[in-house]
């Protein structure tokens, strides 16, 4: 079988590097699970649609590592046994990745096309994952169900969607104090008025992204520079209580003047980020 030899057919220099750069090592076991999902997310491409990204270092680099670089943001997930659950999956990002690097942590992988729930399956399969299961349905109504419902320490999703519409699909299934991640490619001062308006009525305090070289702060406001390898950003949010809608007026000023301040701390935050690299 060439899924055997795979660390000898493939050039995983750039891999151990990057994940080298993100403080993690790579076992070789885990480098073969990392080759095993990319042949097999390659061979499935080509009858159903997965990634428009096939090439072997940019798998590896946008799709993998880009998963696993949450570690950034959040470090505690290399060695507690936090249970997870990734909406909007696709094809295993960022689910399968982190599992592979951090096999103590329980995941659920929720995807709502049966096709791509099959391929799923099938990786959890070859690279013989425990704890791990893929499911098919949408969000909203595996939300409502109680085994899912307030279930996970953590949701993360790396699906397209606007703020609103993610945080209502993913924040039902994140128990008290967990928290809700999300991958996201900008940030304007729209967006920092949805994730304002998102966390007073949610009950969220945001939690930034942390960078290896800070050390940890209480989980308050802190905001900074670093997203993913891919240019995304990871921003983070701990459920703390609910909030009712009515304590955040939601006035187009009131949101502004939040959203800027946000701006700065983050822009203030990534110089000092930047200094230190």
């Amino acid at each position: 079988d060439g899924r055997n030899k795979g660390v000898e057919k493939y050039n995983c220099n750039s891999l151990i590097q990057d994940l080298k750069e993100l403080g993690l090592q790579i076992t070789e076991k885990q480098t073969q699970q990392f080759i095993t999902y990319y042949e097999l997310l390659t061979e499935w491409n080509s009858f159903m649609n997965l990634t428009a990204i096939t090439e072997f270092d940019e798998v590896m680099k946008k799709h993998f590592v880009d998963s696993v670089s949450l570690v950034r943001s959040f470090p505690d997930i290399i060695n507690k046994e936090y249970t997870l659950i990734d909406v909007g999956t696709g094809a295993g990002f960022p689910g399968i990745p982190l599992k592979i690097m951090f096999p103590n942590l329980k995941v659920v992988l929720l995807d709502s096309l049966n096709k791509r729930v099959s391929f799923l399956n099938e990786v959890i399969h070859k690279l013989e994952l425990a704890s791990i299961e893929a499911l098919h349905g949408r969000a909203e109504d595996f939300a409502k169900k109680k085994e899912y419902r307030e279930q996970f320490d953590i949701c993360v999703s790396r699906a397209v969607a606007n703020l609103t519409t993610l945080s209502e699909y993913c924040l039902p299934f994140v128990k008290m104090n967990g928290y809700f991640i999300m991958f996201y490619h900008s940030f304007d001062l729209k967006s920092w008025s949805e994730i304002l308006k998102m966390m007073q009525t949610h009950g969220l305090t945001y939690c930034g992204q942390i960078p290896s070289a800070t050390p940890r702060k209480s989980f308050k406001a802190v905001m900074t520079p670093k997203g993913t390898l891919d240019g995304n950003y990871i921003v983070v949010f701990q459920k703390r209580a609910y909030t009712e809608s009515s304590k955040f007026d939601g006035t187009v000023e009131d949101a502004k003047r939040l959203a800027i301040d946000c701006a700065e701390r983050i822009i203030a935050a990534h110089k000092e980020g930047t200094s230190q690299d």
